[in-house]
């Protein structure tokens, strides 16, 4: 590991730029190539949010930048490089052909109970390893639920893991620097997929990039860089719409791994607000839990727990919202 001869902030915003440029280099290569249409193609259905053809390739820009440049700037989260790589390698197999639900969820399984068991939580309570495993799969799962809308999943990741960057200096550099690697490699993905969209994340993109929200989540509470409940008010927006969302079609009986357009991100397309529009608004709340989440950690157990009650009140009344609408929208469409 390199001595930290620069100012920590500098080596971020260093470490930031040269992630950006080598994901934005190797994706505009694979456009031109041709390449990202032979990997893996997004055909559309009628579930889908878009009408063309588009190569889902995105993770291979992101991932292998953020591994590769993880292991050499921060050697001590390889063990988290290992299972971002193993869920990529396992995910573009099911980009090319589509696996079962259960070779995925063995797949996401094995690297969330394998880091669990190798990282075990630090008071050693070994019976936290099962529900700790099925939390981080649940996170590499959210990440592809909320993978749809030109933008949104790019935008959670520039903005997530910036936050764990910010939260995690000066206290542990190789988690800030690993983080801002992340964060650099989502926003030259982004060059590419905000709308409209010329490229798609994938499933070898959304499901080892959850994996590392979790698992760095993870490491950064069992290193006492953060709390618990830090990086879940970080990622709280699109929690609490994959929950809901899935919690509403699993209590109507529906197969939760199906593809659909329930999630309230993508009910704001279909009502007219478009990608931009919705991504926007999505970036706002982002932006806003990344805040309260920086600024609540500073603060006693009362002002964080104030922080997370208010928010969350917050989130609901955004989803009540969402919910009036959709339902106006709906009826305006059966009186035509």
């Amino acid at each position: 590991m390199m001595g930290y001869a620069f100012p920590l902030g500098a080596m971020c915003a260093a470490w930031f730029g040269l992630a950006l440029l080598l994901c934005a280099l190797t994706l505009h290569w694979l456009l031109r190539s041709g390449w990202a249409m032979r990997l893996a193609t997004d055909v559309p259905n009628h579930r889908s949010l878009h009408v063309k053809p588009i190569p889902r390739v995105g993770g291979w820009g992101v991932i292998p930048v953020s591994v590769l440049l993880t292991l050499w700037a921060a050697p001590k989260l390889a063990p988290l490089c290992l299972g971002a790589a193993f869920l990529a390698v396992v995910s573009h197999l099911d980009d090319r052909g589509g696996l079962s639900p259960a070779v995925r969820f063995l797949a996401h399984f094995v690297a969330a109970g394998a880091l669990v068991v190798w990282y075990p939580p630090a008071w050693g309570a070994a019976w936290w390893i099962v529900p700790l495993s099925i939390g981080l799969v649940w996170v590499i799962n959210l990440y592809n639920f909320m993978d749809g809308a030109d933008g949104l999943a790019g935008g959670m990741t520039l903005f997530g893991f910036l936050a764990y960057a910010l939260a995690a200096l000066p206290a542990d550099p190789q988690l800030a620097f690993a983080s801002i690697l992340i964060s650099g490699a989502a926003a030259g993905f982004l060059l590419f997929n905000f709308h409209p969209a010329r490229i798609f994340l994938g499933d070898a993109g959304s499901i080892p990039l959850g994996f590392l929200a979790g698992a760095m989540g993870y490491w950064g509470w069992r290193e006492d860089v953060w709390a618990c409940w830090f990086p879940v008010l970080v990622f709280s927006p699109f929690i609490a719409d994959a929950s809901v969302t899935l919690l509403r079609r699993l209590l109507r009986g529906e197969k939760i791994w199906q593809a659909h357009r329930e999630h309230y991100y993508q009910r704001m397309v279909q009502m007219g607000y478009g990608h931009t529009r919705t991504a926007q608004a999505w970036y706002g709340l982002m932006a806003a839990s990344v805040l309260l989440a920086l600024a609540a950690r500073r603060g006693d157990l009362v002002v964080q727990m104030s922080v997370i009650v208010v928010w969350g009140f917050i989130l609901v009344a955004c989803a009540w919202r969402v919910d009036q609408r959709w339902a106006q929208f709906n009826q305006t469409k059966v009186s035509q």
